[in-house]
């Protein structure tokens, strides 16, 4: 079901607050830039950052899946392979031409101008804004763990374990296109690196290719 008026509105405020907050950042640093300079730029009051975000550190978190349903959630996510699921979901972001320009210089602003994969430098610079990744990861793994124990082939300990390894899977296959220089897709990072994961959800006797 396509977003109404007023969800499409409050979404396309968000995205302006981060992309004047990314812009802030670049140009001045995190700890510099402050929520009423952030405010001041998106033409929003203080009071609407805050409500939308909470924190500074949530600007740079926040993304579409904190607002979706559990209802779409259950439907983007396939639970016979989610591994696939999050690659399809990458490879989306990078075929719409999200992708950041390569630059020699690792992480810059330039190379990760205007992407909205800019903002994930941010998570391995800043040790508040990567405690503030982390949080929302765990709750992403809160919110499929039931998905995973409904499909009936894993007890909810089992789920619980697969849930964060794929989240935080993620994570690390993220910071490790950061620290090769964010030249490559990301999806190749996320391909290569969760390859592993995929043997939790291969039928039983399936052998796990290299």
């Amino acid at each position: 079901m396509a977003p109404g008026l007023r969800e499409r509105k409050r979404l396309a405020a968000m995205s302006t607050i981060q992309e004047k907050a990314l812009d802030l950042f670049d140009a001045r640093g995190f700890e510099a830039v402050t929520i009423e300079e952030i405010a001041e730029a998106a033409d929003v009051s203080p009071s609407s950052v805050y409500r939308y975000f909470g924190t500074k550190e949530g600007i740079l978190v926040a993304d579409e899946f904190d607002s979706m349903s559990q209802e779409v959630v259950a439907d983007i996510l396939d639970v016979d392979d989610p591994v696939g699921s999050l690659l399809r979901a990458v490879l989306k972001y990078e075929a719409a031409g999200d992708r950041p320009t390569p630059s020699k210089e690792a992480g810059s602003a330039a190379q990760l101008s205007r992407s909205p994969w800019r903002r994930v430098r941010y998570f391995f610079l800043e040790p508040s804004v990567r405690t503030a990744a982390c949080a929302a990861l765990d709750r992403v793994g809160q919110r499929i763990t039931p998905l995973m124990t409904q499909a009936g082939t894993m007890t909810e300990a089992q789920a619980r374990v697969a849930a964060n390894a794929l989240v935080f899977g993620y994570f690390a296959a993220l910071e490790q296109w950061y620290v090769e220089g964010g030249t490559q897709p990301i999806a190749t990072y996320v391909e290569e690196g969760m390859r592993p994961l995929r043997r939790i959800w291969e039928p039983a006797g399936e052998t796990a290719t290299a």
